[in-house]
């Protein structure tokens, strides 16, 4: 049986039940909204507000996409006990070392880091509260707003709400962010994460966006321009293109009023935008690059789209018995519940039968793969978007990009793909890509002004 949300395909918008619910900030802290009185009996309830000084670089609880936090590295333990942590990677040095230098970018060095919560649905259609962050530049209104889904996360500390994102970088250059923590991240850990259910996911995240607009306009910090931009690698990637296509499908007339999402550009990079074939490379080459993704992309299916399948069907024992300690805890970074899967051998990860491509247990698997599948949805992106992808990807096989390519051949896509390393030092180039193509439209812009 699927889950009722797995199967939208027209507007949807108008389903949803609005839950009201008060905004306040801390008393504690003073920031420059004007009329705070005007955002009561909103949606987006803020619970903490707090500043960022990017002059300085980026503040420690800041995270790469494997979970190595980008400035110096923490020589603590996890559990205090074990060195099995304990291990700086190039990566990190490298990774710091290009965000330095994207840092030197644009003069809004104040950033407002909002942490607030907002109404959605869960997979069948239950009310339920989520979190997320909206990061501003300090005393001026953004040009423009940036709905931004995040990369793949494995511990709650990395959560958006816990944690100052990479792409908050861009409230450099006078933008502001929209960032949602998912559901199963944040105020809603407890549950367990619909990894990769695209429309779901997708849902979560506009819904955040309805939420935050409306607070923006009572607390007089709207934006320049009322279209946005949507972002996302990785994970995020491949909802970024899944939030394109509920807004060009449920959210593209303007006669929607409340429930229109204008879009300006769309960013997407290293993207599982077919869940399927990622799924089918691991199994055929019995190499599974991103050892913590076998789990949480069962998870996800079985989750999402209600299967009968269980994991004790499609993973081994050993990995069964500590999914919910590793993965569903939320403790441990996704470089960390690697390390402690300890094997990158598809077969060592999946039973027989989660390896049998003929089995029916597996027919059923990819069936929910197919249908969270970007690339197999009936549409064709019509906004403007950028896609980038490493030919050397070894965490999100290069496929997807090839896979997109062919299905969008007629959209509006400018492809930028090459051989830029690794997934993580790829989110990096692809950050600094966004921030450049940004520049470049303010300064065509400025031209004609």
């Amino acid at each position: 049986m699927k889950s009722p949300i797995s199967n939208i395909q027209l507007p949807i918008a108008l389903l949803f039940l609005i839950m009201l619910t008060s905004c306040h900030f801390r008393d504690d802290y003073s920031v420059d909204f004007t009329d705070l009185e005007a955002a009561k009996d909103l949606q987006f309830k803020v619970i903490s507000v707090s500043e960022t000084d990017l002059s300085e670089g980026l503040p420690y609880c800041c995270y790469l996409p494997d979970g190595t936090p980008i400035s110096e590295y923490n020589e603590a333990t996890v559990d205090g006990t074990s060195d099995m942590f304990k291990k700086p990677q190039t990566s990190s040095v490298t990774g710091t070392a290009i965000v330095q230098e994207l840092l030197k970018y644009g003069n809004q060095n104040k950033v407002i880091e909002i942490v607030g919560t907002y109404p959605s649905v869960d997979g069948e259609w239950n009310d339920i509260t989520l979190s997320g962050k909206v990061m501003l530049p300090k005393g001026r209104k953004p040009k423009r707003m940036i709905l931004v889904s995040h990369y793949t996360v494995g511990s709650n500390a990395e959560a958006p709400s816990n944690c100052f994102s990479l792409e908050g970088i861009l409230v450099k250059l006078g933008y502001g962010l929209i960032i949602p923590d998912y559901l199963g991240y944040g105020i809603t850990v407890d549950h367990v994460h619909p990894y990769l259910v695209m429309i779901e996911t997708a849902i979560h995240v506009t819904d955040m966006y309805f939420a935050v607009r409306d607070w923006l306009k009572a607390v007089d910090m709207a934006p320049e321009y009322d279209d946005i931009y949507l972002m996302g690698y990785s994970q995020g990637g491949a909802t970024t293109m899944a939030v394109e296509y509920l807004c060009e499908m449920a959210y593209n007339d303007p006669a929607y009023g409340a429930y229109y999402i204008p879009i300006h550009r769309v960013f997407a990079g290293g993207g599982p935008y077919d869940v399927k074939a990622t799924f089918e490379r691991f199994v055929t080459t019995d190499t599974a690059g991103y050892p913590v993704a076998v789990p949480l992309v069962l998870q996800g299916m079985i989750k999402g789209n209600n299967l009968s399948l269980t994991m004790e069907d499609l993973v081994q024992p050993w990995l069964c018995e500590h999914i919910d300690d590793w993965v569903n805890s939320k403790r441990y970074t996704t470089a960390q519940i690697n390390k402690l899967i300890g094997t990158k051998v598809t077969h060592e990860i999946l039973t027989p039968i989660g390896m049998d491509q003929t089995s029916d247990k597996v027919a059923e698997l990819y069936k929910a793969m197919t249908e969270n599948s970007i690339t197999t949805f009936n549409w064709t992106p019509e906004a403007s978007v950028y896609i980038m992808h490493s030919m050397d990807d070894e965490t999100v096989p290069y496929t997807n990009a090839t896979n997109a390519k062919a299905k969008w051949r007629d959209a509006n896509i400018t492809y930028n793909f090459g051989h830029y390393g690794s997934h993580v030092m790829t989110c990096l180039r692809f950050i600094g890509s966004v921030q450049q193509l940004l520049k470049q439209e303010e300064e065509e812009r400025s031209q004609y002004e």
